[in-house]
């Protein structure tokens, strides 16, 4: 077992025992609130962060002033782990859209352990392939499924990092992270609602029929659990 074996973090949670002592002296309390920037694209990555809790984004943005949400990270993996490699420059934004708390350590500092550790090099390689195949997931969702699918499984994927069927999501928040206009994001919803699958309220959705919700949803959701099982162990473990 090793000295991190505890963490709510996935990742730091499933390192070597070797590879945790390299790391947790390191390892510095993050607290994040909601609309933190972690990073800009383009922007040199001077840190990495390691989610207990909230939610962090990765977003594209447009000329037009437009933004996208490309894939969400929290207790399961690690924001920013290219820099552990040879990637510095983001190539993404990453906002904190709910507030979480966690740990951070100094990106160089961490290339150079990561250099000395073949076990710890493969570790941050697969979370990292995994963040592009969630992107890549998404990219296809966007262009290929309905308004009421991507919620549904965007709504799945929130409460399995949260570990919690009530979340603190407004209606504007999501139509910006989804791409659409707030009014069509406020008939889905209000739909899901008449349906009995959801219950919204003054910035709050709680989900209440989680089975449903899955059958609302999309194939997207199952496939990128699948692809963080496959790649890195990690499966929802929902006990809320």
């Amino acid at each position: 077992m090793s000295i991190l074996s505890n963490s709510p973090n996935y990742l730091l949670a499933t390192l070597s025992s070797q590879d945790a002592e390299r790391l947790h002296p390191h390892l510095k309390l993050a607290e994040l609130a909601a609309g933190a920037i972690l990073y800009r694209a383009e922007d040199t990555i001077t840190h990495v962060y390691f989610p207990y809790t909230g939610i962090v984004s990765y977003l594209v943005g447009v000329t037009s002033g437009q933004i996208v949400e490309a894939g969400v990270i929290g207790r399961n993996s690690v924001v920013g782990a290219g820099a552990a490699m040879d990637g510095k420059l983001a190539l993404n934004d990453a906002v904190v859209q709910v507030a979480s708390s966690g740990a951070m350590v100094d990106a160089s500092l961490l290339k150079q352990l990561t250099a000395g550790s073949d076990t710890l090099r493969v570790c941050f390689a697969r979370h990292e392939e995994m963040a592009l195949a969630q992107v890549q997931q998404v990219a296809a969702c966007n262009a290929l499924h309905g308004l009421e699918e991507r919620l549904s499984r965007w709504l799945l994927q929130a409460r399995d990092l949260l570990n919690s069927n009530d979340m603190p999501l407004t209606q504007e928040f999501l139509s910006q992270m989804l791409g659409v206009q707030r009014s069509s994001l406020t008939l889905v919803a209000r739909r899901l609602q008449e349906s009995g699958l959801i219950d919204y309220h003054r910035g709050r959705i709680q989900i209440l029929d989680i089975e449903a919700l899955k059958d609302v949803s999309c194939e997207c959701y199952a496939a990128i659990n699948a692809h963080y099982l496959r790649l890195t162990g990690w499966a929802p473990d929902f006990s809320a």
